[in-house]
């Protein structure tokens, strides 16, 4: 698949999924949205990308959604306006139920539907010129598909003040609210994600995603027996997995284990993959700029 919307690289096992529409902000329309969607399918299933980051080309990192888009939509029947929006929190939940850790990098604007895409990733980081804004309201919409993964990320009570005030709030108040995890200048950026990655790739793939999974399962359950019975299953299976036996070993042995092979010391920035990157199709995604 050649995709019309998106840049797609690998460099080091990382895979950088770039929006490419700096003309509207790399706002989504459809075909942003379905490209979106195998993109993360395929980078997930990719059995030599290790992480994913998702970045934006142009100024902003995403800006919503399409006015020509939105201009479409006000046509539509009650049906087709609801089989588009469930593309859209099909997308994002393609995104959040990744196997694979995956880094948003926001460099720019991330307004509406571009803050979900930051929430429904593992890590955020933005750059200190970066701004924000759930704007739905103020269009008589609602921040309906992007709402579970921006309340699960800020709280209940962040989202109280603003999903309802659709006002700005700079990268400063995006940290200190929870929906980023990291602010730096915008010329540091790429290497505060360097830094994660560092980590990311340090660790087993494998626990990883055992670790994404709990996550979801303990998240909101109540601690009871029957919880602390399914985590109790959970180490014991990871205990006894080829990644679990080879961690432990590799730490007695004082030697790093095998998935921790990838040489990080050459990991640049994910806006300058090496020359040996090219662009691949779909069942190769690579690393690009964001």
């Amino acid at each position: 698949m050649k995709y019309k919307t998106l840049k797609i690289a690998v460099a080091h096992g990382v895979g950088v999924i770039w929006m490419n529409r700096p003309e509207v902000r790399n706002a989504f329309n459809e075909t942003m949205i379905g490209e979106l969607t195998h993109a993360f399918k395929a980078a997930d299933a990719d059995r030599n990308l290790r992480a994913v980051v998702l970045a934006g080309v142009g100024p902003a990192f995403c800006a919503g959604a399409d006015l020509n888009w939105m201009k479409k939509m006000a046509g539509y029947s009650m049906r087709e306006n609801h089989a588009d929006a469930l593309a859209l929190a099909q997308m994002l939940n393609t995104l959040h139920m990744m196997n694979k850790p995956t880094i948003a990098r926001v460099h720019g604007p991330a307004f509406a539907g571009g803050m979900g895409l930051v929430a429904a990733c593992d890590i955020a980081v933005a750059a200190q010129e970066a701004e924000f804004c759930l704007s739905e309201v103020k269009l008589g919409l609602v921040p309906a598909t992007i709402g579970p993964y921006v309340v699960a990320a800020i709280g209940e009570r962040h989202a109280r003040r603003y999903f309802l005030s659709a006002e700005r709030f700079t990268a400063a108040e995006a940290f200190r609210i929870g929906l980023v995890h990291d602010i730096a200048p915008l010329q540091e950026l790429d290497a505060k994600i360097n830094e994660l990655l560092a980590n990311l790739l340090a660790a087993s793939p494998a626990a990883i995603a055992a670790s994404k999974d709990l996550i979801r399962a303990v998240a909101h359950g109540r601690i009871d027996q029957a919880m602390i019975a399914d985590t109790a299953a959970r180490i014991a299976a990871v205990r006894a997995s080829p990644d679990g036996k080879e961690g432990v070993r590799s730490f007695l042995e004082r030697r790093k284990p095998a998935w921790a092979e990838v040489n990080l010391q050459e990991t640049k920035k994910p806006d300058a993959p090496k020359p040996k990157t090219r662009e691949s199709n779909a069942k190769k995604p690579k690393a690009s700029r964001r």
